[in-house]
């Protein structure tokens, strides 16, 4: 190969390259992914949105600072179609859908229904 010999050192040489390369990988999808695990762990009405501008946000800085940031933001959800426990039941089951837990714990699915039954007669 070119005239040169390969010896020990050199073998390692390369392992520690691969090994670095690796970790670094392994640090950006790291980085890359916690707003969305911030938002989801925050219960954030925005969840998938800030999870998939956190992933999208590696071609330039400032998008994934935005995610960062709007993950910690605190939310007060308004929402004229369902009723507050509705809503919040709602959020439950997206972010168990995000979460891939499947379904949310019956209680809050049950409000969801009391919720919308009673919109139903009123």
């Amino acid at each position: 190969m070119l005239g040169f010999e390969l010896d020990f050192w050199d073998y390692i040489t390369f392992a520690t390259l691969i090994v670095l390369g690796a970790a670094f990988l392994v640090a950006l999808v790291f980085i890359l992914g916690l707003p969305g695990r911030i938002a989801i762990a925050r219960k954030h009405p925005d969840a998938e949105a800030v999870n998939i501008m956190g992933w999208a946000g590696f071609l330039a800085i400032v998008p994934w600072m935005q995610a960062f940031i709007w993950a910690f933001k605190p939310t007060n959800v308004v929402d004229i179609r369902r009723y507050p426990k509705a809503e919040d039941a709602a959020i439950d089951e997206e972010n168990a859908r995000l979460k891939d837990q499947g379904r949310p714990k019956e209680p809050a699915v049950d409000e969801q229904k009391k919720a919308a039954a009673l919109h139903a007669h009123a």
